[in-house]
């Protein structure tokens, strides 16, 4: 069997930055553990697969260790992909997926916005073991309906965390964010992800359905600016819609090739 791969910086406006993902179009659907041993031996955040024949789209998203319910930056490089290497020319691009139905606005010149739907949060209280394994002070602590998000006191704090990543990944969340107002944007985060295999995620546009509607109700506005403070570093431009939140960033295209197997 022969596959096509491209693989895509995500959330970037020049190569070796943002999030890097392969993106495999299908002609059908092989076994699941193909696609994990595809997604292991990639070793990138996320490998993305869908079937170009289905309408809508039907995306999976594959970790180098398990399959994951949501994935921003890997849905965005798959629209790029369809768009710009595979003359795919339906706007908005429509996926099926666990998390639902999403989709994806080709706004031109390698820019694209995500419509995602919005994440459940709940507070929580203070004394939850994740709190002690950043080793800095948390104002508050919120759960999502997998991740955990924590409020920093300052952007320095949020860009200065060395989490206890090993503890981390014991936890009973799929993921930890730790965010904190912004010096030049309305807010910046950073986001774990060690049970997944993703011990720092470089730039995560699911991770802004927490974000949003979160910054939303402390900004009293709807419309934000935010970076990712990874070492490769991310930009987004975000909005809250009711129950949806828009994710607008750049792609940029690294390689194309083909896998047998």
């Amino acid at each position: 069997m022969r596959i096509r791969i491209f693989q895509v910086d995500a959330f970037a406006d020049k190569l070796f930055a943002g999030n890097p993902a392969a993106i495999c179009p299908l002609d059908h659907w092989p076994e699941d553990d193909l696609l994990q041993k595809i997604a292991m031996e990639n070793n990138l955040p996320e490998t993305a697969f869908f079937v170009l024949h289905e309408r809508p789209l039907h995306i999976r998203w594959f970790t180098p260790a398990t399959e994951v319910e949501l994935c921003g930056h890997a849905t965005l490089a798959s629209a790029h992909v369809l768009n710009h290497h595979l003359e795919y020319r339906e706007n908005p691009i429509q996926f099926h997926s666990t998390s639902g139905p999403l989709q994806v606005i080709v706004e031109g010149e390698g820019m694209y916005t995500l419509d995602f739907p919005q994440d459940g949060l709940r507070k929580r209280n203070l004394d939850h073991p994740c709190v002690s394994l950043f080793g800095l002070k948390v104002l508050e602590l919120w759960r999502g309906n997998t991740d955990y998000l924590l409020l920093l006191e300052s952007a320095d704090a949020v860009n200065n965390a060395e989490p206890n990543l090993p503890e981390l990944a014991k936890g009973d969340g799929r993921g930890y964010i730790i965010t904190a107002p912004g010096n030049d944007v309305d807010y910046v985060s950073r986001c774990f992800y060690p049970q997944t295999g993703i011990d720092e995620d470089p730039a995560t546009g699911s991770s802004h359905t927490t974000l949003a509607p979160f910054w939303a109700q402390r900004l009293g506005k709807k419309k934000f600016t935010a970076r990712q403070l990874s070492a490769r570093g991310a930009y987004f431009e975000t909005e809250w819609i009711a129950d949806r939140v828009l994710i607008t960033g750049k792609a940029v295209s690294y390689l194309e090739g083909v896998i047998e197997v």
